[in-house]
Parts: structure tokens; sequence; C-alpha cells
């Protein structure tokens, strides 16, 4: 299989162009600039470089003497002679126009390999190839995507805590993956051969809460038929995951900590005791500490659970991870959905980006497989997430976005000391560029939809201009 490396800043191109390789059978690395293309990966390694001419910082032409025998196919939207022939005599294989045809593009990378073969084994003692096959591999490895620096540090945290058998609290908002976390902790343990269970606590009724986890002897309690083994138990020599443990009742947090303190466990209506080998990973979204205080939690358990914690960011904090991760829940919902590519319109960008996302992960890989079952020839709006937008903080992120973009504008102005709002410089900007612009073209300066404008429109009380 041929391995290409893509150099594209723009997500949305960098995305549908892999998109269409791999499903071209090539594997593809990609990256957003020549710095980042010579930090990460070895261009040795590649059977051809699919380069942007404009890229943020170095032209893509700069790859071209990197990449010394690997062809370098240049792609622009500068589509010129003198373009064509200027990146020609920098060495570049062959140049392609923006906005290109699948066929043509498939059919110039297929002459291109063909005409340039090398081995397609990357070199083991190059150092810059094991660094672009461990960035890859990081994430599938902790089944997370994300390299900021949070998420880097709870890489860091799950790696530590893995090899050993202590009892881990995992704590973060709904929908930030601590289940996730507590399944690659217990593939990174000496734990890994067996059994990892996991149990809702909050999903079982408060009257069964105990047979579940301890188990039950024949005729414990009414209904109680025949002999049964706790999830404890069938747990024996793996890992238990219960989440939401701050769900769990004070009786049964009792037998817990029993369970937590002397390794053993009693069935219900038993005398004896069962001796397990167990390690507990616990997860919640609620202050234990607080419930605690206020006898709701047994402040024992508390401090026999909080022994390592690992909080899990929400997604808001994460925000440069939003499009990897949009683009990976993509590709995977197109997959499993069997649907043509899909790309983000740029406005749907904007939304998911600047969206506070109070769902977190899960919200996100909901609204993009709601996207993908409601768009059209596999062109993602904003409009296609149905996100709350109004009840959601977008307008305030968004207005953030504004106010970084409309600054010069304030410094220009000789009345801009008297500190303006938010809302403010919205209105100052729509006010002062409305008659240069329509409605589209505004939405568009500003990084929002139309709809968004319009709403913005009403709730400020900005009045459109008015018509010759």
């Amino acid at each position: 299989m041929s391995h290409i490396l893509i150099v594209e800043d723009e997500q949305v191109i960098r995305f549908a162009l892999k998109r269409f390789l791999v499903n071209s059978q090539f594997e593809i690395d990609d990256c957003g600039s020549v710095d980042e293309a010579l930090k990460n990966f070895n261009l040795a390694d590649y059977d051809l470089i699919i380069s942007d001419l404009r890229l943020p910082g170095s032209p893509g032409t700069d790859l071209i003497q990197h990449a010394k025998d690997t062809p370098v196919l240049i792609m622009t939207s500068y589509a010129s002679m003198k373009s064509a022939v200027e990146v020609m005599k920098l060495g570049a294989t062959d140049y392609i126009a923006k906005p290109f045809d699948h066929d043509e593009m498939l059919k110039t990378i297929n002459q291109i390999i063909t005409a340039n073969p090398k081995s397609t084994t990357p070199s083991s003692n190059s150092p810059k190839s094991k660094k672009s096959i461990l960035d890859n591999a990081a994430p599938v490895k902790n089944n997370f995507v994300g390299k900021s620096p949070v998420m880097i540090d709870l890489y860091k945290r799950i790696e530590k805590v893995s090899r050993t058998d202590t009892t881990v609290l995992i704590l973060g908002e709904s929908g930030t993956g601590k289940e996730l976390a507590a399944r690659s902790i217990h593939e990174k343990s000496n734990r890994s051969e067996a059994t990892m269970i996991s149990v809702n606590c909050a999903a079982i009724p408060d009257n069964l809460i105990e047979s579940e986890l301890f188990g039950h002897e024949k005729g414990a309690f009414t209904g109680a038929t025949a002999q049964k083994i706790g999830l404890i138990e069938a747990a024996n020599g793996g890992t238990l995951f219960l989440d939401e443990i701050g769900e769990l009742p004070l009786d049964a947090q009792a037998r817990l900590l029993r369970f937590l303190q002397e390794s053993e466990v009693r069935r219900v209506g038993s005398v004896e005791h069962q001796k397990v080998n167990v390690r507990l990973v616990a997860a919640t979204h609620r202050n234990l500490k607080k419930l605690a205080q206020e006898g709701l939690f047994r402040e024992d358990l508390y401090y026999r659970l909080y022994v390592m914690d690992i909080c899990m960011p929400p997604l808001r904090e994460r925000r440069e991870d939003i499009l990897s991760l949009a683009n990976t829940f993509l590709e995977r919902a197109c997959d499993r959905l069997k649907c043509e590519p899909a790309f983000f319109s740029e406005g749907a960008v904007h939304t998911l980006k600047y969206y506070s996302w109070p769902g977190n992960v899960r919200e996100l890989e909901n609204a993009i497989e709601r996207a993908i079952i409601l768009c059209e020839n596999g062109h993602i709006t904003s409009e296609l997430l149905g996100l709350d937008i109004e009840n959601n903080n977008l307008n305030d992120a968004v207005l953030n976005y504004i106010e970084r973009r409309i600054k010069p504008v304030q410094a220009e102005s000789t009345n801009s000391k008297g500190g303006l709002s938010l809302n403010d410089y919205f209105q100052r900007f729509v006010l002062e560029h409305q008659h240069n612009l329509n409605e589209t073209e505004l939405a568009k300066k500003l990084g929002v939809s139309r709809k968004c404008l319009w709403e913005k429109r009403q709730k400020l009380g900005i009045p459109r201009k008015a018509k010759a």
C-alpha cells in the first residue's frame, strides 16, 4: 500500500482529500504546515507528498528541498500558467489546481507513484519516523482523540496509574469519556487479559443493587429462587468499574467499604465471606466531598476511594481538539451508516468551535450522526447539527470571536475609552459594515450563520439598512 503525506491547512479540504485517498487504498498521514511536516514526519518514508502551495509560514514548495527522492505534488487555488511554471522550476513533480476533480487527482497520483517506485516500509532507525508512529498511535491506544495540553496530561496520568492496582476515582461531567478512561486504565494494566465489568449504579434499583454487586443465596429474599454470583465476584482477577458511584445507596456503600478494606464479599443471605482480587475504578459527575459533608455519602468510603483521582476535562476546555474529534466522528459515522464522504461548511466549523457543548464529547458525536443522516450531497451545515444555540451560550462564544476580529476597529475609534460590552462591539460592527456588505457577506465576516445574525439583530434591535 502506497504511503502519502498530505500538507494542507484547510481542515475541510484536508479531511475530504484524506477520506478520498483512504477509500482509494492509500495509507495517509496529514498535517497543516511545512514546519509540522518536518517536525513530525520523515519525508523519505513516503511515496508521495501532496502539499498546498500557500500555507501558514513557509510555502509548500519548501518541502521539495527536504523531500529529496520523494516526489511532491503541489496543489493551489490560484490556477495560472505562471504559478505552474514556477513550482515546476522549483522541482515539483506535478501541479494540480483546486478545486480538483477526484478522478484527475487519482490519475495524477497513480502516474507519479508508478513513475517513482520506492519501498513503502518506514525506516526503523529514523527518530522522526518513530515520533510519527507514536503520535498517531497514542490516541488509538488510549481510545481518545486529542493532543491538547490537558489531554496530554490525562494520557500521562492514565499511563502512571495503570501500572498499579490502586483504586482510581474518575471525576468529570457527563459525556466527557469517564468509562473510556476506565477501560484505558484496564487495558494498560497487568489485568488486561482478565475481565472488566462495568456497572452503572444509577441504572439499578436501590432494592437490587446489593444483590447485583455482592450476589445472593437461594431463598435470601422473595424471588431469590437460585444462588447468584455478584458482579464483584465475577470480576475476580480483573477490574470492576462503578459508574455514577455517587448514586449508590448508603447500605450498599457500607458493604462496598468492607470489600475495599478486606478484599472480600459476602453474598446476601450468606454467613461466609469470599476472598476476591478485584481492582476498583469508580466514576461520578457529582461532588462526593460535598455529598459526604451533607451525609448523603459515607465519608470513610469517600477517603477510601480518593486514593488516585483523574479529572476528565470538559470539551469547552479543550477546544483545539474539537475539529479533530468532529472529523473522527464524521468518518466513523459515514462508515457505520454507509454514506458517501461528507464535509463541514464554514458555518458548521464555526459552530463546532464556539458552541458551549454542555453534553461534551457525547453531544458532539450525536450531533454529527444526526447531521450525516439529514444532509444531502455530503454538505453539513450549522443548522443540520441541531444544536440549541440560544440556550447554550453559543452567542457569547461567537461574540468573543467577534471581539477578537474587531479589536482593530476599537483601537482606531476615538470613542473606545468608554469600555464597550460584547453586544456593543457586535452592534458597532454590524452598523459600520452593513452598508457595504449584504447579509450573507456580513455573516461570513462575523463568522456566524445568517440565522444567528438575524437572531442577534432581533435581540439587540439592530435595524437593517434601508433599501434604495
